[in-house]
């Protein structure tokens, strides 16, 4: 981790028998935290674990602050205190994925090729250590490069579970020798982004290449509400997703740092396009219809 490290406190750790143990701090739980004995959420509590180092792990920039207040609090009880992670300056330096995630999730590089005005990943693409996962989190997978693309297929090919590419495919990088590594995995989901409508061309596309993939396993994250669009057009988007082949998955557009309050009515509608059993009747409605 990038260290911010402060000597505090009088714990004799090789004494307490937890010589080497670190416990990992982390700002919120995400579907990535880890579960385990040696990871917690949030500020000390009356129960701490026996460890010879505390890590905070911040990964998104805007935990940063909650991450620092985090790490004072805990060198209040433990003598050595380390902050860092991938939101940090030098990310990427000495961030071990299978230590700061939950198993099974893997993040090969951090970055991302595209400036998009609601995202906050910007900067060139970093290389991680391509650490055993069947769920890949990259922000940009396909930008990386073929070299780091092959050695990242190759990895996922010996794993005993089927693979999710959770972070979100650019469908206007898809290549042909890149959905052909793809057709030679076992696959759960491949989840793919129609933010904007500009992309719905490469999206369909990309949806071509990967004709392999039943609808169920071909997921797409849909945004709804950027800009002051309106709900509707995201559904349009939801419905040409799914004529494309694909399963839609709507997100309400959330400010970074702003928290958007939208009407029960329009978090209504867009969990017809969240769940796709409610989707797939929908949709079968319409037909009827």
């Amino acid at each position: 981790m990038n260290e911010n490290m402060a000597a505090i406190g009088p714990l004799d750790c090789r004494a307490a028998g937890c010589e080497g143990a670190i416990l990992r701090v982390f700002p919120r739980r995400t579907a990535m935290t880890p579960t385990d004995s040696m990871a917690v959420v949030g500020f000390p509590g009356l129960w701490r674990p026996a460890a010879e180092e505390v890590h905070v792990s911040v990964a998104f920039a805007w935990d940063i602050e909650r991450g620092r207040e985090l790490a004072d609090a805990w060198r209040q009880y433990y003598a050595v205190v380390k902050m860092g992670g991938p939101a940090l300056d030098g990310e990427g330096d000495g961030f071990q994925p299978g230590m700061y995630l939950k198993e099974g999730v893997t993040i090969t590089s951090r970055g991302c090729v595209r400036e998009c005005p609601w995202c906050i990943v910007r900067g060139r693409i970093r290389l991680l250590d391509i650490n055993p996962g069947w769920i890949v989190q990259d922000n940009n997978l396909l930008a990386t490069g073929r070299t780091h693309l092959g050695r990242v297929f190759q990895m996922l090919r010996q794993q005993s579970r089927p693979v999710t590419f959770a972070g979100g495919l650019d469908a206007r990088l898809l290549k042909d020798w890149m959905a052909e590594e793809i057709r030679g995995l076992r696959v759960s989901q491949v989840f793919l982004a129609a933010d904007t409508n500009d992309v719905l061309p490469a999206l369909r596309h990309a949806l071509d290449l990967l004709d392999f993939l039943p609808r169920d396993k071909k997921r797409c994250y849909v945004l709804w509400g950027f800009n002051g669009e309106s709900p509707m057009k995201g559904e349009e988007r939801c419905r040409a997703v799914w004529e494309m082949g694909a399963m839609p998955f709507a997100q309400l557009y959330q400010p970074i740092g702003q928290h958007t309050v939208w009407t029960p009515q329009v978090r209504a509608q867009a969990r017809r396009w969240q769940r796709p059993a409610i989707t797939k009747a929908l949709m079968a409605q319409e037909v009827l219809l």
